[in-house]
Protein backbone atom coordinates (compact mmCIF):
# COMPACT_ATOMS: atom_id res chain seq x y z
CA UNK A 1 0.00 0.00 0.00
CA UNK A 2 1.36 3.42 -0.97
CA UNK A 3 1.35 5.94 1.83
CA UNK A 4 -0.17 8.90 -0.01
CA UNK A 5 -3.09 9.68 -2.31
CA UNK A 6 -3.62 13.05 -3.99
CA UNK A 7 -6.92 14.67 -4.98
CA UNK A 8 -7.45 17.71 -7.15
CA UNK A 9 -4.70 19.94 -8.46
CA UNK A 10 -1.66 21.66 -7.05
CA UNK A 11 -0.98 23.42 -4.82
CA UNK A 12 -1.74 20.86 -2.12
CA UNK A 13 -2.34 22.90 1.01
CA UNK A 14 -4.90 20.69 2.76
CA UNK A 15 -4.34 17.21 4.21
CA UNK A 16 -6.94 14.85 5.68
CA UNK A 17 -5.69 12.58 8.49
CA UNK A 18 -7.55 9.29 8.92
CA UNK A 19 -8.70 7.59 12.08
CA UNK A 20 -8.14 4.19 13.56
CA UNK A 21 -5.29 4.15 14.25
CA UNK A 22 -4.59 1.49 11.66
CA UNK A 23 -7.56 2.26 9.39
CA UNK A 24 -6.09 4.09 6.35
CA UNK A 25 -8.48 5.26 3.65
CA UNK A 26 -11.37 6.27 5.86
CA UNK A 27 -11.12 9.97 4.97
CA UNK A 28 -11.29 9.41 1.20
CA UNK A 29 -14.89 10.73 0.89
CA UNK A 30 -13.87 14.01 2.53
CA UNK A 31 -10.76 14.33 0.36
CA UNK A 32 -12.79 13.79 -2.82
CA UNK A 33 -15.39 16.35 -1.83
CA UNK A 34 -12.89 19.04 -0.89
CA UNK A 35 -10.80 18.45 -4.01
CA UNK A 36 -13.50 20.37 -5.91
CA UNK A 37 -12.11 23.58 -4.44
CA UNK A 38 -8.48 22.80 -3.54
CA UNK A 39 -5.68 20.25 -3.76
CA UNK A 40 -5.94 17.65 -0.99
CA UNK A 41 -3.42 15.13 0.34
CA UNK A 42 -4.54 11.91 2.01
CA UNK A 43 -1.60 10.43 3.94
CA UNK A 44 -2.03 6.74 4.73
CA UNK A 45 -0.21 6.13 8.01
CA UNK A 46 1.75 2.90 8.31
CA UNK A 47 4.12 3.36 11.28
CA UNK A 48 3.15 1.58 14.51
CA UNK A 49 4.11 4.38 16.89
CA UNK A 50 3.02 7.98 17.36
CA UNK A 51 6.50 9.31 16.67
CA UNK A 52 6.76 7.11 13.58
CA UNK A 53 3.48 8.48 12.24
CA UNK A 54 4.57 12.03 13.05
CA UNK A 55 7.73 11.56 11.00
CA UNK A 56 5.76 9.94 8.15
CA UNK A 57 3.44 12.92 8.05
CA UNK A 58 6.31 15.40 8.20
CA UNK A 59 8.01 13.74 5.24
CA UNK A 60 4.79 13.73 3.20
CA UNK A 61 4.01 17.38 3.88
CA UNK A 62 7.54 18.61 3.27
CA UNK A 63 7.76 16.76 -0.05
CA UNK A 64 4.24 17.22 -1.41
CA UNK A 65 2.45 20.15 0.21
CA UNK A 66 2.63 23.90 -0.01
CA UNK A 67 3.19 24.79 3.63
CA UNK A 68 1.76 25.90 5.90
CA UNK A 69 -1.17 23.53 5.46
CA UNK A 70 -4.59 22.95 6.95
CA UNK A 71 -4.83 19.57 8.67
CA UNK A 72 -8.27 17.97 8.94
CA UNK A 73 -8.00 15.09 11.39
CA UNK A 74 -10.72 12.58 12.21
CA UNK A 75 -10.91 10.46 15.39
CA UNK A 76 -7.38 9.10 15.95
CA UNK A 77 -6.30 11.56 13.27
CA UNK A 78 -7.33 14.38 15.60
CA UNK A 79 -4.73 13.40 18.17
CA UNK A 80 -2.06 12.83 15.53
CA UNK A 81 -2.74 16.23 13.93
CA UNK A 82 -2.82 17.91 17.35
CA UNK A 83 0.54 16.43 18.39
CA UNK A 84 2.02 17.20 14.98
CA UNK A 85 0.95 20.85 15.11
CA UNK A 86 2.60 21.20 18.52
CA UNK A 87 5.88 19.74 17.25
CA UNK A 88 5.99 21.46 13.86
CA UNK A 89 3.99 24.70 14.16
CA UNK A 90 5.75 26.21 11.13
CA UNK A 91 4.12 23.60 8.87
CA UNK A 92 0.52 24.09 10.03
CA UNK A 93 -1.81 27.00 9.28
CA UNK A 94 -5.00 25.66 10.84
CA UNK A 95 -6.28 22.53 12.59
CA UNK A 96 -9.76 21.15 12.01
CA UNK A 97 -10.54 18.36 14.47
CA UNK A 98 -13.48 16.09 13.60
CA UNK A 99 -15.02 13.52 15.94
CA UNK A 100 -12.23 13.54 18.48
CA UNK A 101 -11.85 11.15 21.35
CA UNK A 102 -11.82 12.68 24.82
CA UNK A 103 -8.71 14.51 25.92
CA UNK A 104 -9.17 13.56 29.57
CA UNK A 105 -9.63 10.09 31.02
CA UNK A 106 -12.59 11.04 33.20
CA UNK A 107 -14.90 11.16 30.17
CA UNK A 108 -14.25 7.56 29.08
CA UNK A 109 -16.98 6.04 31.22
CA UNK A 110 -19.60 8.12 29.39
CA UNK A 111 -18.31 6.90 26.02
CA UNK A 112 -18.46 3.27 27.17
CA UNK A 113 -21.98 3.72 28.54
CA UNK A 114 -23.13 5.33 25.29
CA UNK A 115 -21.77 2.49 23.18
CA UNK A 116 -23.13 -0.25 25.42
CA UNK A 117 -26.62 1.27 25.42
CA UNK A 118 -26.72 1.46 21.61
CA UNK A 119 -25.77 -2.15 20.95
CA UNK A 120 -27.80 -5.27 21.62
CA UNK A 121 -26.87 -7.68 24.40
CA UNK A 122 -25.53 -10.09 21.78
CA UNK A 123 -23.45 -7.35 20.16
CA UNK A 124 -22.00 -6.27 23.49
CA UNK A 125 -20.96 -9.84 24.24
CA UNK A 126 -19.36 -10.03 20.81
CA UNK A 127 -17.41 -6.81 21.50
CA UNK A 128 -15.94 -8.44 24.62
CA UNK A 129 -14.88 -11.47 22.57
CA UNK A 130 -13.32 -9.28 19.89
CA UNK A 131 -11.30 -7.32 22.44
CA UNK A 132 -9.95 -10.56 23.88
CA UNK A 133 -9.02 -11.75 20.39
CA UNK A 134 -7.25 -8.49 19.62
CA UNK A 135 -5.18 -8.90 22.77
CA UNK A 136 -4.38 -12.55 22.08
CA UNK A 137 -0.78 -12.74 20.77
CA UNK A 138 -1.53 -16.15 19.20
CA UNK A 139 -4.45 -14.92 17.15
CA UNK A 140 -3.51 -14.82 13.46
CA UNK A 141 -6.78 -13.27 12.25
CA UNK A 142 -6.51 -9.87 13.90
CA UNK A 143 -7.29 -7.96 10.70
CA UNK A 144 -10.69 -9.61 10.49
CA UNK A 145 -11.23 -9.05 14.21
CA UNK A 146 -10.37 -5.35 13.97
CA UNK A 147 -12.65 -4.98 10.95
CA UNK A 148 -15.59 -6.53 12.80
CA UNK A 149 -14.84 -4.49 15.91
CA UNK A 150 -14.80 -1.33 13.80
CA UNK A 151 -18.20 -2.12 12.28
CA UNK A 152 -19.79 -2.56 15.70
CA UNK A 153 -18.24 0.68 16.98
CA UNK A 154 -19.43 2.48 13.85
CA UNK A 155 -22.96 1.26 14.48
CA UNK A 156 -22.85 2.55 18.06
CA UNK A 157 -21.31 5.86 16.99
CA UNK A 158 -23.64 6.71 14.08
CA UNK A 159 -26.99 8.53 14.22
CA UNK A 160 -28.42 8.20 10.69
CA UNK A 161 -25.68 6.78 8.48
CA UNK A 162 -26.04 7.25 4.72
CA UNK A 163 -23.86 4.27 3.89
CA UNK A 164 -22.92 1.28 6.05
CA UNK A 165 -19.67 0.59 4.20
CA UNK A 166 -16.39 2.40 4.82
CA UNK A 167 -13.44 2.97 2.54
CA UNK A 168 -10.71 1.63 4.80
CA UNK A 169 -8.03 0.04 2.62
CA UNK A 170 -6.34 -2.23 5.12
CA UNK A 171 -6.89 -2.80 8.83
CA UNK A 172 -3.59 -2.72 10.75
CA UNK A 173 -4.03 -4.37 14.18
CA UNK A 174 -0.45 -3.81 15.35
CA UNK A 175 -0.67 -0.13 14.49
CA UNK A 176 -4.01 0.10 16.29
CA UNK A 177 -2.82 -1.53 19.48
CA UNK A 178 0.58 0.14 19.75
CA UNK A 179 -0.60 3.65 18.99
CA UNK A 180 -3.65 3.36 21.24
CA UNK A 181 -1.46 2.15 24.10
CA UNK A 182 0.78 5.18 23.64
CA UNK A 183 -2.00 7.74 23.46
CA UNK A 184 -3.81 6.11 26.39
CA UNK A 185 -0.69 6.72 28.50
CA UNK A 186 -0.44 10.32 27.28
CA UNK A 187 -4.06 10.98 28.18
CA UNK A 188 -3.88 9.28 31.58
CA UNK A 189 -0.72 11.20 32.50
CA UNK A 190 -2.36 14.47 31.32
CA UNK A 191 0.53 14.99 28.89
CA UNK A 192 -1.85 14.83 25.92
CA UNK A 193 -3.70 17.94 27.05
CA UNK A 194 -0.48 19.75 28.01
CA UNK A 195 0.80 19.37 24.45
CA UNK A 196 -1.90 21.81 23.33
CA UNK A 197 -0.10 24.74 24.95
CA UNK A 198 2.49 24.52 22.15
CA UNK A 199 -0.04 24.86 19.34
CA UNK A 200 0.06 28.29 17.74
CA UNK A 201 -2.47 28.04 14.91
CA UNK A 202 -6.27 28.42 15.03
CA UNK A 203 -8.10 25.21 16.00
CA UNK A 204 -11.69 24.33 15.08
CA UNK A 205 -13.31 21.23 16.60
CA UNK A 206 -16.39 19.77 14.89
CA UNK A 207 -18.29 17.16 16.89
CA UNK A 208 -21.51 15.23 16.44
CA UNK A 209 -23.94 15.52 19.35
CA UNK A 210 -24.69 11.78 19.06
CA UNK A 211 -21.03 10.74 18.88
CA UNK A 212 -20.30 8.20 21.63
CA UNK A 213 -17.19 10.24 22.42
CA UNK A 214 -18.86 12.89 24.53
CA UNK A 215 -18.37 16.42 23.23
CA UNK A 216 -17.64 17.71 26.74
CA UNK A 217 -14.45 15.62 26.69
CA UNK A 218 -13.26 17.68 23.74
CA UNK A 219 -14.70 21.14 24.25
CA UNK A 220 -13.94 21.63 27.94
CA UNK A 221 -10.32 20.38 28.03
CA UNK A 222 -9.22 22.06 24.80
CA UNK A 223 -10.76 25.41 25.73
CA UNK A 224 -8.35 25.45 28.69
CA UNK A 225 -5.12 25.04 26.71
CA UNK A 226 -5.64 26.35 23.17
CA UNK A 227 -5.18 30.05 22.51
CA UNK A 228 -7.41 30.24 19.41
CA UNK A 229 -10.16 27.63 19.72
CA UNK A 230 -13.65 27.27 18.29
CA UNK A 231 -16.04 24.40 19.00
CA UNK A 232 -18.94 23.46 16.72
CA UNK A 233 -21.56 20.90 17.76
CA UNK A 234 -23.63 19.24 15.02
CA UNK A 235 -27.14 18.07 15.91
CA UNK A 236 -28.39 14.65 14.78
CA UNK A 237 -24.83 13.64 13.98
CA UNK A 238 -22.55 10.83 15.06
CA UNK A 239 -18.85 10.12 14.71
CA UNK A 240 -18.66 10.40 10.90
CA UNK A 241 -20.32 13.71 9.91
CA UNK A 242 -19.75 13.22 6.17
CA UNK A 243 -21.79 10.01 6.39
CA UNK A 244 -24.70 11.42 8.38
CA UNK A 245 -28.01 12.07 6.61
CA UNK A 246 -28.97 15.14 8.63
CA UNK A 247 -25.52 16.65 9.20
CA UNK A 248 -23.52 16.04 6.03
CA UNK A 249 -24.45 19.29 4.28
CA UNK A 250 -23.78 21.41 7.38
CA UNK A 251 -20.47 19.64 7.92
CA UNK A 252 -19.22 20.43 4.42
CA UNK A 253 -20.58 23.97 4.67
CA UNK A 254 -18.34 24.48 7.71
CA UNK A 255 -15.33 22.95 5.98
CA UNK A 256 -15.80 25.08 2.86
CA UNK A 257 -16.04 28.18 5.02
CA UNK A 258 -12.87 27.30 6.95
CA UNK A 259 -10.93 26.50 3.78
CA UNK A 260 -12.04 29.67 2.02
CA UNK A 261 -10.87 31.75 4.98
CA UNK A 262 -7.50 30.01 5.08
Amino acid sequence: MENLRKYGNEPFNVAVIHGGPGAPGGMAPVARELSQICGVLEPLQTANSIEGQILELKDILENNAESPVILIGHSWGVWLSYIFAAQYPQLIKKLILVGSGSFEEKYLSTMKTNRTSRLTEEENLRVEVLIRLLNDPNNENKKEVLSEFGKLMSKADSFAPICLENEVLDFQPDVFQNCMNEVTYLRKSKKLLEIGSKIKCPVIAIHGEYDSHTFEGVEKPLSKVLKDFQFILLKDCGHYPWNELYAKDKFYEILYQELSSK
